[in-house]
C-alpha cells in the first residue's frame, strides 16, 4: 500500500481492503455467516453449498472485506491452498455441534497451519464455533481444547460462540479483525 493509500485510510478517506479466506468444513455454517455479514438488502434468501468456491464482498466502518468462501467438501478442500498467498486473515468456521467431525475439523487446521503460504506468517484467525443454539453444542472453551488453539503461538487468533443464522456472535469476530487489521496499518 502507497503512501497515499495509507494516508487516505488513517484520515478515514478510503477504506482498506482485507482479503479474507472463509474456511471450514461442508455444512458448518460458512456461506451463512458470510450472507449474514452482508447488508440485509444484498442478503439470499436461499442457501446453498458452495461448489469450489464463491467470492463475497462486504465493508465494515473502516475495512472492505473480499471474503473468499472456499467450499469445505472433501472433494474441494484441496483447493483451499491455492488462496492460501492472497489471503490477509482466515476466518475458520467449525460446527460446534458435530462432535464427530471436530476431529476431522483439526486435522484439516493441522494442515492449513504446516502448509508453507501459511507456516512462517502472522496471519490473523478467527474461528467461529457456530451453530451454538442446537442442542448437541458444546461451548467455545471446548472447541478451542479441541481443536488445540492454545498451541497456535505464533499468530493473532480469537474464537467467538456464534448462531449464524440469527447473526449472533458474528459483530464480535468481525470486530476483532477490524481491530487486528486497522492497527497493522
Amino acid at each position: 500500500m502507497g503512501l497515499l493509500d495509507r494516508l487516505s485510510v488513517l484520515l478515514g478517506l478510503k477504506k482498506k481492503e482485507v482479503h479474507v479466506l472463509c474456511l471450514g468444513l461442508d455444512n458448518s455454517g460458512k456461506t451463512t455467516i458470510i450472507n449474514k455479514l452482508k447488508p440485509s438488502n444484498a442478503q439470499s434468501q436461499n442457501i446453498l453449498p458452495t461448489i469450489g468456491f464463491s467470492i463475497e464482498k462486504f465493508k465494515s466502518s473502516s475495512l472492505s472485506f473480499t471474503v473468499f468462501d472456499m467450499s469445505g467438501q472433501g472433494r474441494y478442500r484441496n483447493l483451499w491452498e491455492h488462496y492460501y498467498k492472497e489471503g490477509q486473515a482466515i476466518i475458520f468456521v467449525v460446527d460446534s455441534s458435530d462432535r464427530l467431525r471436530m476431529v476431522v475439523a483439526k486435522e484439516e487446521l493441522d494442515t492449513l497451519l504446516n502448509h508453507p503460504d501459511i507456516k512462517h506468517r502472522r496471519i490473523p484467525i478467527l474461528f467461529f464455533a457456530n451453530k451454538m443454539d442446537l442442542r448437541d453444542a458444546v461451548t467455545s472453551v471446548k472447541v478451542s481444547q479441541l481443536l488445540c488453539l492454545e498451541n497456535i503461538k505464533d499468530k493473532p487468533w480469537h474464537i467467538c460462540a456464534s448462531d449464524a443464522i440469527k447473526g449472533e456472535g458474528l459483530q464480535e469476530g468481525v470486530d476483532w479483525l477490524q481491530d487486528l487489521s486497522t492497527a497493522t496499518t
